[in-house]
């Protein structure tokens, strides 16, 4: 790995406009106008060789899309960047950013429980116990209900805890019933669906090129009332939701997700590892060394799905990485691309960045 100093291109920081020890000024906060703007290595400082072996590497393990970004600037795409890609599980945390939006203008509360807002499920129906589960239990996974989900693959349903053997917010368990009864408490309390919502609220302020709810679809069964809510979207738009995130939910002069909402989703709540933590449907990575080796600053975040979609985002280097690939839904047979492989890009990115 590459230490992590100052920028030693000063000069060429500048004429970018990325910052530098040298600048008595901060600059303004870069945004992407109407299509992202990429900014050459020769301004950026990244190396365009390094840059070249991690596309190259990129194609090998069969990513759909890349795109790089760092101080408001798109410094490194390839692939399809433009289409739209289902999201897997990355969908939890678009899905956050709405919860958070209701929670300030008061359509939500997350201290209200299953109880309060009138959930129940299939028979078996959930108990008393169960339904003391609150709106931040579940944003948590830790909810304590182990009802039998849709959009859950065999594998999953064999891990699911016994009903009743963990009380409410007392035990992390990665849990679809939690994510997808979040979306229909969501949508009774917005009123409008989550694509809708997201659109109206997130996609068209932020100037997102491709997103188009027609593209998104729920997934029924018979394992539960509540749907899975699947989303589709694009590398690059990605690419701007991450950036709102970076800038403490702020884009240009709108307030578009609480700065307070951002840092405390964004957190970790429940070691689920050695590496790793969860937040409010975001994943926390935790100071460690991750295997395979990748050293991540604290304070990063990722929201991730099956089949290597991601969204990182760096603060610590003022970045954002958006990963996609062709993945299937969950047990549809395209294994996309794994997270292992995501992770050593992700390190073969931190060496071509200019030094930190």
């Amino acid at each position: 790995m590459l230490s992590r100093r100052g920028f030693s291109l000063a000069l060429i920081a500048t004429a970018a406009g990325f910052p530098s020890a040298g600048n008595a000024a901060t600059p303004s906060p870069r945004y992407p106008d109407a299509a992202w703007e990429p900014m050459p290595p020769s301004q950026s400082g990244w190396s365009e060789a390094r840059l070249a072996q991690a596309q190259a590497f990129s194609r090998q393990i069969g990513s759909a899309a890349v795109v790089v970004v760092q101080h408001g600037a798109m410094v490194a795409s390839w692939g399809e960047t433009n289409a739209n890609l289902l999201l897997n599980s990355a969908r939890k945390s678009l899905l956050s950013a709405l919860i958070g939006v209701a929670v300030a203008n008061g359509q939500l509360r997350l201290d209200a429980t299953m109880a309060q807002l009138g959930i129940d499920d299939n028979p078996p129906a959930l108990t008393a116990a169960e339904k003391r589960a609150t709106v931040r239990d579940l944003l948590e996974a830790r909810s304590g209900v182990y009802h039998p989900a849709n959009y859950e693959t065999p594998q999953m349903a064999a891990k699911r805890p016994q009903r009743g053997s963990h009380p409410p917010g007392t035990f992390w368990y990665y849990n679809n019933w939690d994510f997808n009864t979040l979306g229909a408490i969501y949508e009774h309390a917005a009123g409008r669906s989550v694509f809708t919502a997201f659109q109206q609220q997130i996609a068209t302020p932020l100037g997102m090129q491709d997103f188009d709810p027609a593209h998104c679809r729920y997934f029924d069964g018979p394992n539960s009332l509540y749907p899975a809510y699947l989303f589709f979207a694009s590398a690059r738009d990605l690419a701007r939701f991450g950036l709102l995130y970076l800038r403490g939910g702020r884009w240009r002069d709108q307030q578009i997700i609480p700065a307070e909402w951002v840092r405390e989703s964004t957190q970790s709540y429940s070691v689920v590892s050695r590496h790793a933590g969860y937040g409010y449907l975001w994943w926390a990575i935790l100071p460690h060394q991750l295997d395979p080796p990748l050293n991540v600053p604290p304070g990063t975040y990722w929201a991730l799905g099956y089949g290597g979609q991601m969204v990182c985002v760096i603060p610590a280097y003022n970045m954002v990485v958006t990963h996609l690939a062709r993945a299937g839904s969950i047990g549809a047979g395209q294994s996309g691309v794994p997270l292992s492989q995501v992770f050593a890009l992700l390190s073969m990115l931190f060496q071509a960045m200019p030094p930190q």
